[in-house]
């Protein structure tokens, strides 16, 4: 017994008629008797005397007719009930933002989600993209804001931009003068690397082409966590940084950063939910706010190198060393 055959006898009981009933039904009549037919013989319940002229439901059959009538009313309140909350803009979401995005695009993103959602409330985590994964999984945030692809099948994850590296130099550096920056091999060991960031540091090594962070050396080991820290230890000249572009939009005058030529390396940056997630309509607005704030630099067609994570073995082996 299904729901549409439910509704092919409802039909059938108001216009007592098989093609005006299969018409309203948008099914074939045939199809319509077929489905009639496996009905009142999975019940054993002939529903309708087919003898009579005009079609005439039986004693039982109006009584199954009417229970029909009543369950599918609430079917059909079920879903007008998951209709109404796709499109609900109101309540509570925790909204998960990782660290290397959130201090250049959250100010702008909540003074847009104000005039978008006004009776909407944002409870706001930054977290780094491991913690934001696990929290995902388990309920404690509703969405993220973060680099994908996760790799992960029980998450949904919905595009939003493409983040272009910059390289942050030293003003002495060989490359400063340029306009573009060409990666130089005396850069590698002097890669900077964020602390716990394992998606991004992934990110970075491979568009140096590290294998693992045991390459890097010198005589200092830096436990940075964060982008900002990153480029003042840059500007002391105590090491070379690749960070997103967001984060040089407000940098002074005597800062200096170069972008990649084209194909230039990108992290692409999705809102992702957990499967079970309904609420499309609020994404589309968190999306649309999200674009509105970016710099029209970020919004130009250009060709792009996106840089993948989740499959790095250095990420791969820094998750299994952080889960031990």
């Amino acid at each position: 017994m299904t729901i549409q055959q439910l509704r092919y006898i409802v039909a059938l009981d108001e216009y007592r008629h098989f093609a005006k009933a299969a018409e309203t039904c948008n099914v074939t009549q045939p199809g319509l008797t077929i489905q009639l037919k496996n009905l009142e013989e999975e019940i054993g319940i002939k529903i309708f005397d087919r003898t009579k002229v005009p079609l005439k439901p039986t004693k039982d059959g109006a009584e199954v007719i009417e229970r029909a009538k009543k369950l599918l009313r609430e079917a059909d309140a079920i879903r007008d009930y998951v209709v109404h909350k796709k499109n609900d803009l109101e309540g509570v979401v925790t909204l998960g933002v990782i660290s290397t995005l959130s201090p250049y695009i959250m100010p702008m993103f909540i003074q847009a989600m104000k005039v978008a959602v006004p009776k909407m409330q944002f409870v706001i985590k930054e977290s780094n993209t491991g913690q934001l994964l696990h929290s995902l999984q388990t309920g404690a945030i509703d969405i993220a804001l973060m680099a994908t692809p996760t790799g992960n099948m029980q998450l949904k994850e919905y595009p939003v931009f493409q983040e272009p590296f910059v390289a942050y130099l030293h003003p002495g550096h060989p490359m400063a003068q340029q306009q573009f920056y060409e990666l130089q091999p005396q850069d590698k060991p002097l890669l900077l690397l964020l602390e716990n960031e394992y998606c991004y540091n992934a990110q970075l090594m491979d568009i140096c082409g590290l294998k693992s962070d045991t390459e890097k050396a010198g005589q200092f080991r830096y436990d940075i966590t964060s982008i900002e820290t990153l480029k003042n230890m840059v500007r002391a000249g105590l090491g070379f940084a690749l960070v997103p572009q967001l984060s040089v939009n407000n940098e002074p005058p005597e800062a200096v950063y170069k972008p990649f030529k084209e194909p230039a390396p990108v992290r692409e940056i999705s809102l992702v939910v957990a499967d079970t997630f309904s609420r499309k309509l609020l994404l589309e607005k968190m999306n649309e706010a999200i674009w509105n704030c970016l710099p029209e630099t970020l919004k130009l067609n250009r060709r792009y190198k996106k840089i993948r994570w989740n499959d790095s073995p250095y990420f791969i082996k820094a998750v299994a060393r952080f889960k031990e």
